[in-house]
């Protein structure tokens, strides 16, 4: 049977090898007899389980002793509003940039509950970032928030923004665990789990402990970072499984070589991808060649009538989930970690045979 590659945008592939580990044990986790699956979140086995995973995953991201790492739920999109309820303090705005879909959304939920400066947009188009000449700091700001890699547009930052003294805040869903980082440059990282963590259901934050200064009286406890770094996690009951398996993934990054081989690989899909949509007549990529994403290659046809047939060979010949977010169209193949180097030539070699019959 032929390999099949899941380009979905999330939720989007996990490793092979992560998903053969879970099947065996499935049913009985580190001879305890139980599954991940129904263990007490309180239990010792699975307290192992989750120091374990945070342990791996302060190691691949050199995280600082000062950092909290959180493994909540809600996704991202519920961080959207738990960082300036927990970060805004005595400031009464914050700085953001809006560059996608994604970082919109952050925008939109920030002004329920602050000022939002708009210190950067790219509104108009969302196929390139703005230079650092352009970008309109405030310096009173409580802090800065930015997404790294747009999944819907295919942007990507490829260099830390510097904000100064400012806290920097990143929505890193789609780029966390792709590439190496200073974790000392930001105040706050969040990141739904579903592209290169684990799956759905699962949310890592990390958060400098200085930050972590209460939120307004009168809301509920669970919107509030100090509440679960002091409970380990488990203020209440977490997605044990979805922890566990994140912890899988973990350990095979750390057998790839840490982030900093898997980002090699990485460079080398996007490039080899976007190398071959470049030099066709027939498919095209709008993005700023600078600002390109390594996990999202969005891309279009040359006669938009052929979509549907290309979407439905690609399926027969085993790559899944490459139609283009709603709100764009055309085609997006996500290339996350989990996606071998030998998913991106099976999907160029499909495309090199696709444009020959139709082109």
């Amino acid at each position: 049977m032929a390999p099949v590659y899941n380009f979905s945008a999330g939720p989007a592939a996990l490793p092979a090898d992560v998903m053969r580990q879970a099947k065996d044990e499935f049913l009985d986790v580190n001879g305890t007899g139980l599954s991940a699956m129904e263990m007490s979140h309180r239990s010792k086995a699975f307290m192992a389980i989750a120091g374990q995973a945070e342990s791996d995953l302060r190691e691949l991201l050199s995280i600082p002793s000062n950092y909290k790492v959180l493994f909540l739920q809600g996704g991202a999109t519920l961080q959207f509003g738990m960082v300036p309820l927990n970060l805004l303090g005595d400031k009464k705005g914050a700085d953001y940039f809006r560059t996608g879909h994604w970082s919109a959304k952050a925008v939109e939920d920030a002004k329920r509950i602050c000022n939002v400066n708009l210190a950067a947009d790219t509104a108009d188009s969302y196929q390139s970032l703005p230079d650092a000449s352009q970008w309109r700091l405030d310096p009173d700001a409580a802090y800065v928030h930015y997404t790294p890699n747009e999944t819907i547009h295919g942007v990507e930052f490829h260099d830390i923004p510097d904000v100064g003294n400012l806290p920097l805040v990143a929505d890193m869903s789609s780029s966390i665990l792709s590439r190496s980082m200073d974790i000392s440059k930001f105040g706050l990282i969040y990141a739904g789990a579903q592209k290169n963590i684990g799956p759905a259901g699962l949310t890592v934050v990390i958060v400098r402990e200085d930050l972590m200064r209460g939120i307004p009286a009168g809301l509920p406890s669970m919107l509030d970072y100090a509440v679960h770094a002091k409970a380990d996690s488990m203020f209440n009951t977490p997605p044990t499984y979805a922890w566990y398996l994140a912890g899988l993934v973990f350990q095979w990054l750390k057998k790839q070589g840490g982030v900093a081989a898997i980002e090699e690989v990485n460079i080398r899909k996007a490039q080899k991808l976007y190398r071959f949509i470049d030099e066709s007549p027939f498919y095209a990529n709008p993005v700023a060649p600078e600002n390109r994403s390594r996990m999202n290659v969005p891309f279009t046809l040359a006669d938009d009538a052929l979509n549907k047939a290309f979407l439905a060979e690609a399926e027969n010949a085993g790559l899944k989930n490459l139609e283009g977010h709603r709100a764009v169209g055309g085609m997006r193949a996500s290339i996350y970690n989990a996606i071998p180097e030998s998913g991106v030539d099976t999907l160029i070699d499909f495309m090199k045979s696709f444009e020959a019959r139709n082109g």
